[in-house]
């Protein structure tokens, strides 16, 4: 079995470290296992094992620090048959602790490489979760504070099936990887090495201290009984094909037909409590019962009652591949907040961008066509705005006729509302001449 290592990006260390040992006792455990580069994901992070994805000539993904357990999670399952791999450092395992222990909960068929030197090498020999409490680094006393982690003791505690603990030198080390993949479950490597470029340069220590270290924490050596159980993949699988079958989603069925060829992006610019994401629904919703392709977008405060409320629906006769309103076609500025919150977009308004204005809402210069509309003149409250300017934005785009929209209401909004909102909808048209 030829090696899986990436021939155009030779790996390339500081000289000494242990990650390069690292790296061809698993590319040796690949090989026993005879696993083509086409079925194996190596998923990494930040620091110096993140380098690992690209000198091996596989599928490799690379995300952010601590959240490779999260991403290769989502990879088993989107791909049960790929072996994955998932190399850290215990910068990124100290990081993403809970992913972790998660990992160790779900037991997904996952291997952690835990490649351990007991430092954050890459941003300049910082103590780890890992540091011992002797150990000179480059954040002073803290590690002296702290306990390190024994995450062999820390992962077995939370689930994980299959632990090995082993010194970067250790004879059997390849084998230990290959019985770590081939295991059916989570499986973690505890890799306890040097980093000369950082730790060591303060903390000599050669082979031997390694191999006396592990040693002393204590070897461990694969399953760990009381925590076998079935694979997490396997189980859910189970559970699924056990179940009643998914709804077979076949679309909606179109019942009238809209005006519309290409892309038509409406802005909705509100406050809190003004149904602006309701109005934003209720005309998303009327393109959907027209057949139409469509994406919406809500932008609002945590606060409840206060702040800024936009919606952004984009309706399109062919398939959308990108939900961004870049250049909106219309735009509906309802309140001061929805407005303000948009202050960089009206720049981008075109000639031909529709702006409905409420007469008290103030906007910033622009090039669109406005429309300025006396709410409170035709009796329309504020928390009314939203829903009356669907029957203005439907009379003035041709996309949809009211009746189109009323039949939408009459089939989505709440019965409570559903009188209410017909009445708003023909008064919005009523405002304006197509």
């Amino acid at each position: 079995m030829p090696s899986l290592l990436n021939p155009s990006r030779p790996p390339v260390f500081c000289p000494g470290c242990s990650h390069e040992r690292s790296l061809h006792a698993l590319d040796r455990a690949l090989q026993q296992l005879l696993l083509e580069p086409q079925d194996v994901i190596i998923v990494s992070d930040i620091g110096c094992s993140g380098l690992f994805d690209v000198f091996f000539a596989t599928h490799a993904f690379h995300g952010l620090h601590g959240r490779a357990l999260t991403y290769a999670a989502g990879l088993k399952l989107a791909r049960p048959h790929a072996t994955v791999v998932v190399v850290m450092g215990d910068g990124g395992v100290g990081i993403g602790g809970a992913h972790l222990l998660a990992a160790c909960r779900r037991n997904l068929d996952l291997t952690l490489l835990l490649l351990n030197n007991f430092n954050f090498g890459m941003t300049g020999g910082q103590y780890s979760c890992t540091t011992p409490r002797g150990a000179r680094v480059g954040s002073g006393f803290l590690n002296t504070l702290e306990p390190p982690l024994d995450v062999c003791r820390t992962v077995a505690a939370a689930g994980a099936p299959f632990v090995v603990r082993r010194s970067v030198y250790s004879p059997d080390l390849s084998e230990k990887f290959a019985e770590a993949i081939a295991y059916g479950g989570f499986a973690v490597v505890d890799v306890w090495g040097g980093c000369p470029g950082r730790y060591m340069k303060a903390n000599p220590l050669t082979p031997k201290d390694v191999d006396a270290l592990v040693e002393k924490a204590g070897l461990w050596n694969g399953p760990v009984a009381e925590n076998e159980r079935p694979e997490y993949g396997t189980a859910y699988a189970s559970h699924v094909g056990a179940s009643s079958p998914a709804w077979d989603w076949k679309g909606t069925e179109a019942r009238f037909r809209a005006n519309l060829s290409g892309r038509y992006g409406t802005v909705f610019l509100g406050a809190a409590g003004e149904r602006v994401l309701s109005a934003g629904h209720l005309w998303a919703m009327t393109a959907v019962r027209a057949g139409l392709h469509v994406t919406q977008k809500n932008d609002y405060n945590i606060t409840v009652m206060r702040g800024p409320s936009l919606a952004e629906v984009l309706l399109s006769s062919e398939p959308i591949d990108y939900p961004g309103i870049e250049q909106p076609e219309a735009v509906v500025a309802l309140a001061r907040e929805g407005v303000e919150r948009m202050a960089q977009g009206w720049a981008e308004l075109t000639p031909q961008s529709l702006v409905i204005q409420a007469v008290d809402v103030p906007v910033p210069d622009h090039r669109g066509r406005a429309v300025q509309v006396d709410f409170k003149k035709a009796g329309i409250g504020r928390k009314d705005r939203a829903v009356a300017s669907l029957g203005i934005l439907a009379r003035l785009s041709g996309i949809f006729r009211i009746e189109d929209l009323v039949e939408t209401a009459a089939s989505t909004v709440p019965p409570s509302q559903r009188d209410t909102t017909v009445q708003l909808l023909h008064k919005g048209a009523d405002l304006v001449s197509p």
